[in-house]
């Protein structure tokens, strides 16, 4: 199995949530580096672990209208990074301006396309500026829909090809749209993650959300999409595979 999405420099001790999580079957871990020291903290861990890699970005929190992307560029190079991101646009916290936002989404595009990475994106009531900006400015490269919630741009993610990532909040019970949109989504573009510490499923709410978890995402998608959940683990670590260009 395989997280495609923790924040592992979030937990309390990442050596040992890896560890749990080999434990529990869970072999491959995306850790998600979203600022400098981020990633100062990131990619350490995936070179001290084989099955943990790095995705790098700067948020959209992180937008300045002189925004600096300091050590990105070289890091992208590194070989234990798989995936710029998360980048994309945030309105619903808008912690940073909008239009800043925006050219920062649009240079680290740019900076993916150069190193040939696919791109994690991050999407908060945004949903028309994310997609035409991915149209503009990133036609044909690979996308991956983290931690899915719009449900409005489904349609034209699954025309694109581009995958769809599913956290922990599909198993929530006010989530019906949610999983309405797991099973549309074709079988050869479904992921799961955990979004850690963020989004524990359940039956683990109320704990610190960590690898492991994920577990419990993929027996939820299994259910709802009326599938058998190894055959969905085992589908989901090929699309992964294919998306990431993991070994």
């Amino acid at each position: 199995m395989i997280d495609t999405h923790a924040h592992l420099d979030a937990l309390d001790d990442p050596d040992e949530a890896v560890e749990r999580a080999r434990t529990a079957g869970v072999t491959r871990i995306l850790s998600i580096g979203t600022d400098p020291d981020s990633w100062a903290r990131t990619l350490p861990l995936a070179e001290a672990h084989d099955g943990v890699f790095v995705v790098a970005g700067l948020h959209p929190h992180e937008a300045t209208p002189n925004f600096d992307l300091g050590t990105l560029p070289r890091l992208l190079l590194h070989p234990k990074v798989v995936a710029l991101g998360e980048i994309g646009l945030d309105y619903y916290r808008d912690y940073a301006p909008r239009d800043a936002q925006a050219k920062l989404f649009v240079y680290q595009l740019g900076l993916a396309r150069e190193a040939q990475l696919p791109v994690v994106i991050h999407n908060r009531a945004a949903d028309e500026d994310t997609t035409s900006i991915l149209r503009q400015w990133f036609d044909g490269g690979t996308v991956i829909l983290h931690c899915f919630s719009s449900v409005a741009l489904l349609d034209e993610a699954v025309e694109r090809g581009w995958y769809v990532s599913f956290a922990g909040n599909v198993t929530y019970k006010n989530a019906d749209d949610l999983r309405a949109a797991a099973r549309a989504v074709p079988i050869e573009l479904v992921l799961a993650e955990t979004d850690c510490p963020y989004l524990s499923p359940r039956p683990v709410r109320g704990k610190t959300n960590e690898p492991a978890f994920v577990v419990h995402t993929l027996a939820a998608l299994a259910e709802t999409r009326g599938e058998d959940v190894q055959a969905l683990a085992a589908q989901i670590d090929a699309n992964a595979t294919a998306a990431f260009g993991l070994p």
